[in-house]
């Protein structure tokens, strides 16, 4: 059997969205394509294409690439392709440059080797001032067969005119040279990229409504791209005899409709309406992206309808297919949850490296008293906002979950579907979670999480799947360990988880003859293919548990969420900048206070030495005289009669000179002669 011929398609900047997705399509699709029906001998198809940045690992599969090569270069790459597509449908830069590609290319024609057909991937925005098919019937939609009478959104005259060049170029020779203008409604899919902002507020879940800008009432054209791709492929292999074809699904939803679905599925199913001016400053939307989520149009496209036989991937739209569309998204944007679950005996601090898990991940902390909790909250909401209503059902729920936490009792049937709720609801489904110290037993493990292996008439089947824990890490040190840790917390600590001796000692003792059952938690993890780390604890201090942390984080990973937006990380930084200024100014006032405390010591010890000075100055001053009318007073009165002691002394020489001398002081004091 002959090889079927090959064509090298073209298409402009792959390493956008839509490009890319495009391209990747084509790739993918050759097989399929070469297996059609209704074509004897279908094209294998080469893609080739330009992009605006270095290709790298991640850039979509093409046979070759080319960076921003001038134009020279890119009318000779060009005109060895069989069939070039220009997507201008969210490229608005490229309009200029699909104007000239067209244009040069037609004024090659004479030097063609064979047939080329250019295919110009434009938007239903070039229809967005149209005036109303009837009048009298505002549901009656637009279609491709009155393609002629559009009028475009001011701000997309260009892409019109572009249109309009496309289409006149093809009619010179179509057998040689054969143009096609493909109207893009808004694109979805894949990750999304023009409701992304709307998925990604659902699913950070950060605020409790995700808006909705202007009423909402818009009806707005859409087309998953994996869609577009495929009509795109249509085109290439059939050639249609009509050159302007609208591609479309066949929703028709408002945009209302749209971010109501994506709320429900993503997040808390809130919706807030906002002014259209509020649009203005969201950063993550620009001014083209405003003027699509405003279209207002209800469409049909009739012609790929009528000549393919597509096979549609969300032919209903973005709203009957929101499950498979936001599976798309986490898939494609690698958001997949994480979900751990941390058991162990009692004090083994469960509690602490579950939350640095959380803090680190980015993770919802669960326990089953907080769900619990949060069930009864919700609960007394209700009752309280119709208090006559006569729901006995609901009543009774709250009564029994109310006395469960209040008794301390088993765990509850009801306690066991409040766990289950929350493990269910979107926030926990979107990031994940960490379960702290639950399930006890293999009952409530199976209780918990073996929905998923119902039946597939259960209509949560595959919301079950998704709150089996994938890790499972099991605390574990001996018993004397754990009863030093006990006896060195804080006793506020020992009051809350009510770690009293005799308590302590009953719940350890539990904890150790469950798991010597023959069926415990890790069993029934193990037969759900579910593995399990168990990780022992060396030190009765929780401070000393960050190897055994750093043990966790390398076995799940790193982390699969979005990383920090611009914003975020400007705003991380300067939170840092302030921090570091603070600590700045702190360690330049601290240096400040000691130098002037070192200089007023200085000071001090300076007044002190000249103090000093002037006291000794003082006191000789004082005392000189004293000194020269003392010597004056012995010179007269005393040394005159001592020396004549001594001399009279030395002169005897008695056996006591002391006595001797003071005898004749006393004899001869000049003090007892008579004046």
């Amino acid at each position: 059997m002959a090889e079927p011929p090959v064509m090298r398609v073209f298409i402009n900047n792959i390493n956008s969205f839509s490009s890319g997705h495009i391209a990747e399509f084509l790739c993918e699709r050759e097989a399929a394509a070469r297996d059609h029906t209704d074509v004897q001998e279908v094209a294998a198809l080469q893609v080739v294409g330009t992009v605006s940045e270095r290709p790298h690992e991640d850039a979509p599969r093409a046979l070759e690439v080319y960076f921003r090569p001038d134009r020279e270069e890119l009318l000779s790459k060009l005109m060895q392709c069989d069939a070039v597509i220009y997507n201008v449908s969210q490229e608005t830069g490229q309009v200029e440059e699909a104007a000239w590609a067209v244009t040069a290319l037609h004024g090659l024609m004479g030097s063609f080797s064979g047939p080329k057909m250019f295919i110009l991937i434009s938007t239903v925005m070039t229809w967005a001032s149209s005036k109303p098919v009837d009048p009298d019937d505002p549901t009656l939609p637009f279609t491709d067969e009155i393609f002629w009478s559009r009028k475009a959104h001011p701000n997309f005259a260009r892409h019109i005119d572009l249109e309009k060049r496309v289409a006149k170029m093809g009619k010179t020779n179509r057998e040689l040279f054969s143009t096609y203008v493909v109207a893009s409604g808004l694109q979805y899919g894949m990750g999304e990229n023009l409701f992304h902002y709307f998925f990604k507020k659902a699913w950070l879940g950060q605020e409790p409504e995700v808006s909705v800008f202007g009423d909402g009432d818009n009806i707005v054209p859409t087309i998953h791209i994996r869609d577009l791709a495929s009509v795109i492929q249509h085109v290439i292999h059939h050639r249609p005899r009509p050159y302007y074809l609208l591609a479309v699904d066949g929703s028709n939803n408002s945009m209302e409709e749209i971010i109501k679905a994506v709320a429900s599925t993503l997040g808390s199913g809130k919706i807030h309406k906002r002014p259209i001016e509020e649009a203005l400053l969201v950063q993550d939307l620009s001014a083209t992206d405003i003027d699509y989520l405003l279209v207002s149009l209800r469409m049909e496209a009739v012609f790929i309808r009528k000549l393919f036989s597509i096979s549609w991937h969300c032919e209903s739209g973005l709203v009957e297919n929101v499950d498979l569309v936001v599976e798309e998204y986490r898939q494609t944007r690698g958001l997949l949850p994480i979900r751990m679950c941390v058991l162990g005996p009692p004090a083994a601090g469960k509690s602490t490296v579950s939350k640095q898990i959380c803090q680190h991940y980015k993770l919802h902390y669960i326990t089953l008293r907080d769900a619990v909790s949060e069930a009864i909250a919700q609960l007394e909401d209700s009752v309280n906002l119709d208090p006559e209503a006569d729901d006995s059902t609901m009543k009774d729920l709250l009564s029994s979950l109310k006395d469960s936490m209040k008794h301390n009792k088993d765990v509850s049937e009801n306690q066991l579907k409040a766990l289950k709720e929350k493990l269910m609801s979107n926030p926990c489904r979107n990031q994940g979670f960490v379960l702290d110290g639950f399930p006890n037993t293999y009952e409530q493990a199976k209780e918990v999480f073996s929905g998923a292996e119902e039946d597939d008439e259960t209509p949560h089947k595959a919301s079950f799947r998704r709150v089996v824990p994938e890790f499972v890490f099991t605390l574990d040190a001996p018993d004397n360990l754990l009863v030093d840790r006990v006896m060195n917390l804080p006793e506020s600590v020992v009051q809350e988880h009510n770690y009293h001796p005799e308590n302590f000692t009953k719940r350890l003792a539990t904890y150790r003859k469950m798991n010597t059952l023959e069926e415990t938690v890790l069993t029934f993890f193990t037969e759900l293919d579910i593995p399990s780390w168990r990780l022992e604890i060396t030190s009765s201090k929780e401070a000393y548990n960050q190897p055994l942390i750093q043990k966790i984080l390398q076995t799940v990973g790193p982390p699969r969420s979005y990383s920090p937006s611009r914003q975020e990380v400007e705003e991380e930084e300067r939170r840092k900048a302030e921090e570091m200024m603070k600590e700045e100014a702190l360690a330049k006032a601290e240096s400040e206070r000691r130098e002037a405390e070192e200089e007023e010591a200085r000071r001090r010890a300076s007044r002190l030495e000249k103090w000093s000075r002037c006291l000794k100055v003082v006191r000789r001053q004082k005392e000189e005289p004293l000194k020269a009318e003392a010597l004056s007073y012995l010179k007269r009165e005393v040394m005159p009669t001592l020396v004549q002691a001594l001399s009279e002394c030395c002169r005897v020489q008695p056996p006591d000179p002391v006595d001797f001398v003071a005898e004749y002081l006393i004899k001869n004091n000049p003090s007892d002669k008579p004046a």
